[in-house]
């Protein structure tokens, strides 16, 4: 199987682990969410055991409607604990993993085998304290050919008596030429899109480009990207705008992919797709797209307190329907 490309130093480490004979017990593999660290895990135990197909057909992330402490793979000596399972006494999805269940998974790996077991707990920062303190007897003490492996968002979160006795290895955010060439492969209508601004807003995590874009969202981003630069072309437009109302946010986003193209394509003195854009920003001071980057990326940050979105996007709007001929820009946010 082919690795993905932000993937490739990750499992250069890993691979160099192998081909040493130095692959330790417990593994912990760390990354931002949706950045592919159950995929990563996937292509290491298809390289150990010389069998790629077996681990795909895994779909352990699936949620069941009984409740179980752990699951088992399609390679008998591999099973999997993770949280979301139903809780059998309160019949609720557990927010976490349960303690017992950590003691199921290490029942599960005490068991004699003759070829390599292999473990998996996503996301084990996602454990409870006594989760992760009954986790610790089997790391210390693991039983011959056996391999830990734990999947985590942020170490941070994890008591450091269970990192200190893993070997970390981390998927860092991409945003190299071949991750993008990949989008570019996984995304409809990419023309319409500079990847880079994508991956940027996603801070580097492809896997949620492409979920960004997928089904209606691409329809909706289309939308309000034609009427935010209706809006600039044409201000009385601002009046008639559709489906902001509840999207704030996600049009602020818009914007900013807007405006970061905007200078990019006016700083190289090119024109882009967009003709709609190139009018504007052939009319449009340089420094006044800065400002009103700067003035959305703020009002993106407050989205996440208490503060009226709605009026902040007014606001900015207000300063975009007359960004072509402005004498001087006015102060919005404090």
């Amino acid at each position: 199987m082919n690795i993905l490309p932000w993937h490739k130093n990750a499992f250069a480490t890993l691979k160099q682990m192998i081909d040493q004979n130095h692959l330790p017990h417990a593994l912990l593999i760390t990354g931002m969410p949706q950045i592919g660290k159950f995929e990563l895990m996937q292509q290491l135990v298809g390289t150990l055991i010389n069998d790629d197909e077996i681990i795909r057909k895994d779909n352990i992330r699936q949620d069941l409607d009984m409740p179980v402490l752990i699951r088992r793979s399609n390679y008998l000596n591999m099973i999997y604990c993770r949280a979301g399972e139903l809780n059998p006494t309160t019949k609720n999805r557990s927010k976490d993993i349960r303690v017992d269940q950590v003691r199921a998974f290490c029942e599960g790996l005490n068991k004699t085998a003759d070829k390599l077991q292999i473990g998996v707990i996503y996301y084990a920062d996602q454990m409870n304290v006594n989760a992760a303190n009954s986790l610790l007897k089997t790391l210390e003490e693991p039983r011959e050919n056996t391999l830990i492996i734990l999947l985590a968002h942020n170490a941070k979160n994890l008591p450091v008596t269970v990192v200190s006795r893993c070997q970390s290895v981390h998927i860092s955010p991409a945003y190299d030429q071949e991750t993008q060439a990949w989008i570019k492969q996984n995304i409809e209508h990419e023309e319409d899109f500079e990847v880079m601004q994508l991956l940027e807003a996603t801070h580097g995590v492809p896997f949620k480009v492409i979920d960004d874009l997928a089904g209606d969202s691409f329809i909706h981003y289309q939308h309000w990207q034609d009427q935010l630069l209706n809006i600039a072309i044409h201000p009385i437009m601002i009046n008639k705008v559709e489906d902001f109302e509840g999207n704030e946010v996600a049009v602020l986003n818009c914007l900013q992919h807007l405006i970061i193209e905007g200078i990019r394509l006016k700083s190289l003195q090119h024109e882009g797709g967009l003709v709609e854009l190139n009018q504007i920003i052939n009319m449009t001071k340089t420094d006044f797209l800065f400002k009103l980057l700067h003035d959305i990326q703020q009002a993106i940050r407050l989205s996440k307190t208490s503060v009226n979105i709605k009026l902040l996007l007014d606001n900015v709007l207000i300063i975009w329907s007359h960004i072509t001929h402005l004498k001087t820009y006015p102060k919005i946010l404090n």
